[in-house]
């Protein structure tokens, strides 16, 4: 079956290209920031906007490929029962990481599987992610040294570069920081032939 990845990210296309699962990449256009909002505004739990957003991107291009398998992912930070995303600018950035050092996040990674316009599958991954308690001096440094690549991952880091350094426990699957829940995904779509066993 012909497999779609409704997702820009380079990194996962890296994850899906690793696990040799052929696919196809095909970035869905929404509106995240809206739908983000519109569910913050009726008390939707971090989990439940992750899962949503992954929801919408898969539902919009099994619309236009009703006859692929779609996969829609999404990945919020959940800090205190808040929910997190991507920085616009190095000053949030910086205030961000302030205010995560010394404590403990979730990072949610949720995928939705769409098939001929419904859901067949979905998974939401958590990775507990606390953070050392490093100096305002090593936050403009890091920031010096990463915005430009981390400022497109939740959070600022990224935990394959240096931002494995702003840590002290992790707790979950590595995956799932990455921004996909590749083994239950992987699971899914050996049950469905899709790949072999």
């Amino acid at each position: 079956m012909r497999l779609i990845l409704a997702s820009s990210s380079a990194t996962r296309r890296a994850m899906l290209d690793q696990a040799g699962i052929g696919h196809e990449a095909v970035p869905a256009r929404i509106d995240e920031a809206a739908i983000r909002a519109a569910l913050t505004a009726e008390g939707a739990s971090p989990r439940d906007i992750a899962d949503a957003l992954a929801e919408a991107k898969a539902r919009k291009m099994s619309d236009k490929h009703p006859d692929a398998m779609v996969i829609g992912c999404d990945q919020v930070l959940d800090f205190r029962g808040r929910t997190l995303a991507k920085c616009e600018t190095r000053d949030e950035a910086a205030a961000q990481l302030a205010e995560l050092r010394g404590h403990t996040h979730s990072l949610l990674s949720a995928a939705v599987i769409y098939e001929a316009g419904k859901p067949v599958w979905r998974h939401v991954g958590q990775v507990r992610m606390t953070m050392r308690e490093f100096s305002d001096d090593y936050l403009r440094a890091y920031l010096d040294r990463n915005w430009d690549r981390a400022r497109h991952s939740v959070g600022v880091y990224m935990i394959e570069d240096e931002g494995v350094r702003l840590f002290q426990r992790i707790e979950g699957q590595y995956f799932d920081i990455l921004g996909l829940p590749l083994v239950e995904l992987v699971s899914y779509l050996m049950l469905r032939g899709v790949i072999d066993v």
